[in-house]
C-alpha cells in the first residue's frame, strides 16, 4: 500500500504542473471522465456532496457546473499545495461563481467531518493512493447518509488486447512525458505502479462491498483502462 507521507510530498512537488499533465497524458479524455461522472451523480439529485481526494478541485468545479447551484460541494484533500491550486481556480473565476464550493484539508482515512453529513461521495483517481482501502472506504460509507451514494472513477484493468500497448504507454512513454512537462518523473513512475497494481471492475466491486455497500455497478470506460463504480450505503 502506499506510503501516506511519501504520497503527501510527491503530490505537492507537482501541484501546480498537475493540471496540465493530466491533460496532455490523457490525450484529453480526462475532461470526457468527469462528464460521465457528473452526469451519473446528477441522476441521483444529491444535497451535499463530498468530493474526496479533490486535489486541484476539477471534479468539484465540474459538479458544481453540472448541479444545481443549491446543491452544496465540500472538496477535501490532504495534500495542502493541491488545495492552493483549487482555491486559486475558485478565485479567479470571479465572485458570484462557484460559491457552492468549499475547500477543506482532511485525511480520507480519518475524515474531520460528522456521521451522515453527505447524500454524496466521490473519489476520482485517488482511492489507489489511500493506505488503506478498505478504511478509507469505511470512512466515506460512514460520511454518507442512509440510501446516500459513492461513486469511485478510477483507473482499471484494459480489455485483454489493449494491456500490453497500454502498459508500454505507462512504463515507456508516459513518464517521459511527465518528467519533461513536471520536472518530475519519478512521481510519475509511482503513479505508474499503482495503477498497474490496481484491481479490475469485479475486485474493486467486491472490495467496496466488503466495506458495507450494497448495489453496486460499474461502468467501463475507453477500453476498460478507466472504470466509475457507484454503490449505496
Amino acid at each position: 500500500m502506499p506510503d501516506s507521507a511519501a504520497v503527501n510530498s510527491m503530490f505537492g512537488r507537482i501541484a501546480r504542473r498537475y493540471d496540465v499533465a493530466n491533460l496532455i497524458l490523457s490525450l484529453g479524455m480526462d475532461r470526457w471522465w468527469r462528464h460521465r461522472l457528473v452526469t451519473t451523480v446528477r441522476r441521483c439529485s444529491p444535497g451535499d456532496v463530498l468530493d474526496l481526494a479533490t486535489g486541484s478541485g476539477d471534479v468539484a468545479f465540474a459538479l458544481s457546473r453540472g448541479l444545481p447551484p443549491a446543491v452544496k460541494i465540500t472538496g477535501m484533500d490532504f495534500c495542502q499545495p493541491m488545495l492552493d491550486e483549487a482555491e486559486a481556480k475558485k478565485a479567479a473565476a470571479g465572485a458570484g461563481r462557484l460559491q457552492n464550493v468549499r475547500f477543506l484539508q482532511g485525511d480520507g482515512l480519518a475524515l474531520p467531518l460528522p456521521d451522515g453529513a453527505f447524500d454524496a461521495v466521490t473519489i476520482s483517481f485517488g482511492l489507489r493512493n489511500l493506505a488503506d482501502r478498505d478504511r478509507g472506504l469505511r470512512e466515506m460509507r460512514r460520511v454518507l447518509r442512509p440510501g446516500g451514494r459513492l461513486f469511485v472513477l478510477e483507473f482499471s484493468q484494459p480489455q485483454s488486447w489493449f494491456r500490453p500497448i497500454y502498459y508500454f504507454y505507462l512504463r515507456k512513454i508516459l513518464p517521459f512525458v511527465a518528467g519533461l512537462v513536471t520536472g518530475d518523473r519519478a512521481a510519475y513512475v509511482y503513479l505508474n505502479d499503482t495503477i498497474e497494481q490496481f484491481p479490475g471492475r469485479v475486485a474493486l466491486a467486491e472490495e467496496i462491498r466488503a466495506a458495507g455497500f450494497s448495489a453496486i455497478s460499474s461502468e467501463g470506460m475507453t477500453l476498460g483502462i478507466v472504470a466509475l463504480h457507484e454503490a449505496v450505503r
